[in-house]
């Protein structure tokens, strides 16, 4: 089964499923490491490209902000590259676990709960989810994307645009993101005084 999801063919987009198949998590964690990187969403399987080192040096910066403010005051966790969280909600037939670039866990949900099914992902929304968006997607994948995080829990979604200096700020109730450019200061409710200049990022 593994391999019929890895055979050669077209790119897709995050909203297009490879396979429309009733995959689990617990299959999805067996999946060979094969150089691509691998979401579930209701069951079917989503395979993207590995990111380039702007993608992983924009993550890393965002990273050290974030670690640094949450850290020095006890907030909770941060958690990088790619973390797969299980979103699938009680009741639910078909599994969902998506992948993270950086998420924010807060001290009151610690520690994290054990996997629901398999040995890997934690059945568990992060309160703060950040997106970096790669070359080949556009805001409407990305706008999905986000409504799904926000679906299942996620307080805050930052969807981060390199080439345009952008970042789109989703939150539960909006169906438009607030956007921030430049140099303009970001800030959240789920991280109370923290705030960095989007300037850093760039």
């Amino acid at each position: 089964m593994a391999s019929a999801v890895a055979s050669p063919g077209p790119l897709y987009s995050w909203a297009q499923p490879t396979v429309a198949a009733h995959w689990t998590a617990d299959m999805l964690e067996k999946l060979p490491d094969d150089g691509w990187l691998y979401e579930l969403v209701e069951g079917r399987v989503v395979r993207m490209p590995p990111p380039g080192p702007e993608h992983g040096l924009l993550e890393s910066k965002i990273n050290a902000a974030l670690a640094a403010f949450v850290r020095a005051w006890g907030l909770g966790e941060v958690y990088v590259g790619e973390t797969g969280w299980d979103l699938t909600r009680r009741g639910e037939r078909r599994d969902t676990v998506l992948a993270s670039d950086v998420a924010v866990v807060r001290a009151e949900r610690l520690p994290l709960p054990a996997p629901r099914r398999g040995k890997t992902y934690r059945p568990l929304a992060p309160d703060l989810v950040v997106e970096i968006a790669s070359p080949t997607q556009y805001r409407p994948d990305m706008a999905d994307k986000a409504q799904r995080w926000l679906e299942r829990g996620v307080r805050a979604v930052w969807v981060i645009w390199p080439e345009r200096h952008e970042l789109d700020i989703w939150e539960p109730g909006t169906i438009e993101p607030r956007t921030l450019r430049d140099d303009e200061v970001l800030d959240t409710a789920v991280l109370p005084d923290f705030r960095l200049s989007l300037a850093e990022l760039w």
